[in-house]
């Protein structure tokens, strides 16, 4: 059973399938794994059409994309239950950029499921009030 302390969902600035996502495209069989991806644009399509650049919505989608997985992370009956016993467990939300390698926190770490939500909503405020990648 899962025995570590740490999970991380780790995406990337740049990334192709967040595009294509965004961009609304059909690319064939990647359809059904970027279907979650698109769920989140939907989900928070009011804050992507507010901003003035496809990149700065590329990157923020990018950004909403780890936090959303690591609530769908959190929300699995494996996490669930290791909290359960009084595991110490955390899931974290990272990105980084493929021409620099850093890793960045998007505020997003979550040790039970109690701090889930308000965990969640703080990381998406951050995240939407922090500038795009590089201003």
């Amino acid at each position: 059973m899962l025995r570590v302390g740490h999970i991380i969902v780790c995406g990337h600035y740049g990334c192709g399938g967040v595009l294509s996502a965004l961009r609304d495209e059909r690319l064939g069989l990647i359809d059904n794994w970027l279907r979650h991806v698109q769920d989140v644009r939907s989900k928070h399509r009011i804050q992507l059409v507010g901003l003035a650049s496809e990149t700065q919505r590329h990157d923020l989608l990018c950004k909403l994309n780890v936090i959303e997985q690591v609530v769908n992370v959190s929300q699995t009956t494996v996490v669930r239950e290791a909290w359960g016993r009084g595991q110490a467990l955390a899931v974290h939300g990272w990105i980084y950029k493929l021409t620099d390698g850093l890793l960045r926190d998007l505020g997003m770490c979550v040790t039970a499921e109690a701090e889930l939500a308000s965990c969640y909503e703080s990381a998406i405020a951050e995240a939407a009030a922090e500038p795009p990648y590089g201003v």
